[in-house]
């Protein structure tokens, strides 16, 4: 064998369990010069090509109605401007964002905001959890009230809003006669600076309650047995089974649903546009609310895209928190 000549014995073209009809296949995916085999990278080059192909038009409908109006709303974050003739639009800098810094009233709604998230995020969690062991023990109770936990979350919410609004008139709502009925006084419930947002609260936990206790109802089927089972048999009660047995293994699940539900909660925009329509006396009006208010009844477009991002920051950075929490608390286990 020459010096230019490859080495056949390194193709396995001499080989006697190789079929001479793979001879030419072998050769052409044996290695190149880079130490490769071109016949694979050829075919993964070929895949990879029809893999961008396919989701292409997923990324275009992405880009469009997704990051394009991020970095639009970004843009004119900085601009004072003008909604209905763009081109009289100047920039301010930063501007819009001092203002909203100094501003009375998105201190207000960054108040009623957080209250807002931690009494829903809070209770909606405790509340789910709860249920979801209680469905968790009973097979048959779980298979007959799982679609009736779940339907609220799947029904608009738009119209379960309004239906609330009349659950909570004063005159002759259902909120009232329940508090009749057991002897304690009536609420003004919505008319009220004191109750309007707890009343949103609790609509918001009966709205979302559904999907809690499913994701729950999921996370409770990945819990080991056995060591529950060891748990008892060493004489573990049932609170403590469930503080140091279930609620461990459930940590990824639950860190799941507060995260959801903080996003969820800072977002939240429908029950205030029709339960309260951000009163009485701006007692219910949230950041999100705010932000309707300055970019679609004051048409100030400027301060309402800083507004959004701001949000965004709050939003991302308490999302970052509650990952890295989690995670330090699986390193420390």
């Amino acid at each position: 064998m020459t010096r230019d000549e490859p080495d056949s014995q390194a193709l396995g073209l001499r080989s006697p369990s190789v079929p001479h009809r793979l001879l030419p296949r072998l050769a052409f995916t044996g290695p190149d010069r880079t130490g490769g085999f071109s016949g694979r990278r050829y075919r993964r080059m070929r895949e990879t090509r029809w893999g961008y192909l396919y989701v292409a038009p997923a990324l275009l409908i992405l880009f469009a109605f997704t990051f394009a109006p991020t970095l639009f709303v970004v843009y004119i974050s900085f601009f004072n401007w003008n909604l209905l003739d763009p081109p009289l639009s100047r920039a301010v800098g930063l501007s819009n964002f001092s203002q909203l810094l100094g501003s009375a009233d998105f201190l207000h709604s960054l108040f009623v905001t957080a209250y807002f998230a931690v009494a829903t995020v809070a209770l909606g969690t405790a509340i789910g959890l709860f249920i979801a062991l209680a469905l968790n023990r009973k097979a048959f109770v779980r298979s007959a009230t799982r679609l009736a936990v779940f339907s609220p979350y799947v029904t608009p919410l738009v119209a379960t809003s309004i239906i609330w609004v009349w659950i909570f008139n004063p005159q002759f709502g259902l909120a009232n006669a329940a508090l009749h009925a057991v002897g304690l006084p009536e609420l003004q419930w919505l008319e009220s600076t004191t109750w309007a947002l707890p009343a949103v609260v609790i609509f918001t936990l009966w709205h979302n309650l559904g999907f809690t206790v499913i994701i729950f109802l999921a996370g409770l089927t990945t819990i080991s047995q056995e060591l529950s089972d060891a748990a008892r048999v060493d004489g573990a009660d049932a609170w403590q089974e469930f503080l140091w047995v279930t609620l461990p293994q459930l940590t990824p699940t639950v860190l799941f649903v507060v995260i959801i539900s903080t996003v969820g909660a800072l977002q939240a925009f429908t029950q205030f546009y029709n339960m309260t329509g951000g009163g009485p006396l701006n007692a219910t009006t949230t950041t999100s609310y705010l932000l309707y208010e300055q970019a679609f009844v004051f048409y100030r477009a400027g301060p309402a895209a800083a507004l959004a991002v701001i949000l965004f920051v709050i939003t991302a950075v308490l999302t970052l928190v509650q990952l890295r929490l989690g995670r330090n608390r699986d390193a420390s286990a």
